[in-house]
C-alpha cells in the first residue's frame, strides 16, 4: 500500500523563495512556512552533499549522538519530524532497536530522495522505516503514539515552533523523549568569530554554487540560525510545552546543540 501524503500544491521553484529585504525578519514572515517548503524543494537534490561538505562530515556524528542519547528501547516507535532526505530516520534504524521509525516532512522533493535512499538499505532496515508527508504543526498521528520524537535542524524552519512543540508533546507517550538537534553559536570567542564568518560569508557562496540555487536558500539558512532561539530560550520552549528533565549539550564547540526533554 502506498504511503499516505499530505495533499498540497507543490510550490513554484522557478522564482526566489527569499529575497534580501525579507531576511531581517524571516521568523516573523507570515509566509515563512511555504517559503521554506519552496526553498527545500529547490535544493533537495544537492542537500546531502552540501550538508557533508559544509559540516566537514560532522553532521553524521551529530545525528548518531542524538540516536544514542534518545535511549531507544526494543519495541519503541520513533517519529523523526522534518526528516528531509532521511538521514536521521535511517540513523535510528541503524543505531537503535526501534521497532518502527516514521520520517515525516512537509517538502515533497526531500521525501522523494528519502524514499529513494531507503531502497538501498538492507531489507531489515527498509521494513522498519516509513515516510509520510506531514506538517510538524499539525501531525496526523494519534495522541501518545510514539516513544521518541526527533527533529534535526528543522525546528527553526517551522512557522510556529511553539505549536510544533505542543504537537511533539501530544504524540509522545508518558516518559517519551523529545530529541532536537539545532545549530548554535560557539561560546569560545575565536571559534564564534570563525563560525560567523564561515556561515555568513563562505558557506552561502559555495553552497549556492554547488546547488545552482536561485531560491535564496543559502542566504536564509545562516540568517535563520543567528536569529533563532538561544539555548536558554529553547529550554523555556520545552518547559512551556509541558516537558521536564530538559537537558542540552553543545557539540563541536557549540556549532550544534543537542537537546533532550522528557514527557512526564
Amino acid at each position: 500500500m502506498p504511503e499516505p501524503t499530505l495533499q498540497t500544491q507543490i510550490p513554484d521553484t522557478s522564482k526566489p523563495a527569499w529575497v534580501d529585504q525579507e531576511l531581517d525578519s524571516l521568523h516573523e514572515n507570515s509566509e515563512k512556512h511555504e517559503k521554506v517548503r519552496a526553498m527545500f524543494n529547490a535544493i533537495a537534490r544537492s542537500y546531502d552533499l552540501n550538508n557533508r561538505l559544509h559540516s566537514l562530515w560532522r553532521d553524521t556524528a551529530w545525528r548518531k549522538r542524538a540516536v544514542l542519547e534518545a535511549q531507544v528501547q526494543p519495541g519503541d516507535r520513533v517519529l523523526d519530524c522534518a526528516c528531509g532526505t532521511g538521514d536521521l530516520t535511517q540513523a535510528f534504524a541503524r543505531y537503535s532497536r526501534a521497532e518502527h521509525i516514521v520520517g515525516s516532512d512537509y517538502t515533497p522533493n526531500m521525501l522523494e530522495i528519502a524514499r529513494h535512499k531507503r531502497e538501498h538499505l538492507h531489507n531489515r532496515l527498509q521494513e522498519r522505516i516509513e515516510y509520510q508527508q506531514a506538517d510538524a504543526q499539525q501531525l496526523p498521528f494519534e495522541d501518545q503514539s510514539f516513544n521518541v520524537v526527533s527533529i534535526a535542524f528543522g525546528i527553526r524552519n517551522v512557522q510556529d515552533p511553539d505549536k510544533a512543540m505542543g504537537e511533539f508533546f501530544r504524540v509522545l507517550k508518558p516518559g517519551g523523549r523529545l530529541m532536537i538537534l539545532e545549530f548554535g553559536q560557539p561560546s569560545f570567542p575565536p571559534m564564534r568569530w570563525f563560525n560567523t564568518f564561515y556561515c555568513g560569508t563562505i558557506m552561502p557562496r559555495t553552497a549556492t554554487w554547488i546547488a545552482r540555487d536561485t531560491s535564496g536558500a543559502y542566504k536564509y539558512l545562516p540568517r535563520s540560525v543567528s536569529s533563532f532561539k538561544s539555548r536558554n530560550e529553547m529550554h523555556q520552549a520545552c518547559r512551556t510545552a509541558g516537558f521536564d528533565q530538559i537537558w542540552s549539550k553543545p557539540l563541536t564547540m557549540g556549532i550544534c546543540n543537542l537537546y533532550r526533554a522528557i514527557k512526564p
